[in-house]
């Protein structure tokens, strides 16, 4: 994750087969130079509750399928549960790119990928033919 300058990553995606994600960009990620901090975390048993109806389309890329690029509706604000690796419990709220983050690497637990969640594929595609500016070094 942190060698891509990635926003998270979940354990089926490393071949683990376990209910982990782990995200976060702590200050400031050169990926994404305009997008709020995320706090760096461990969440483990994840449980996503969506706080209202609405959702919002964005880009999203990922690790486990390169080079490529989807706008995916996302619910803008969710509640996030779990534990801790030390059992403690995780429960916060996030809102804009921090929920999105959390309900990217928590699909992965379910067996989802971003592309499963695209609507309109006209706004899928190569990364480098979508955002020429910045190729296929931008992945998630």
């Amino acid at each position: 994750m942190k060698a891509a300058n990635g926003a998270g990553i979940a354990a089926p995606q490393i071949g683990v087969d376990q209910q982990v994600v782990i995200f976060g960009s702590g200050d400031i990620n050169p990926r994404y130079p305009d997008r709020p901090p995320v706090p760096p975390t461990v969440l483990i048993n994840p449980v996503i509750t969506p706080l209202g109806e609405e959702q919002e389309d964005d880009w999203e890329g990922c690790l486990s399928v390169p080079g490529l690029r989807g706008k995916v509706p996302r619910f803008l604000r969710i509640r996030y549960q779990g534990f801790d690796p030390e059992g403690r419990v995780i429960d916060r709220e996030a809102e804009g790119f921090h929920a999105r983050v959390v309900q990217h690497e928590c699909d992965h637990l379910w067996g989802m990928l971003y592309p499963m969640r695209v609507r309109d594929f006209t706004q899928f595609g190569y990364t480098e033919i979508l955002f020429p500016e910045i190729g296929a070094a931008e992945e998630d």
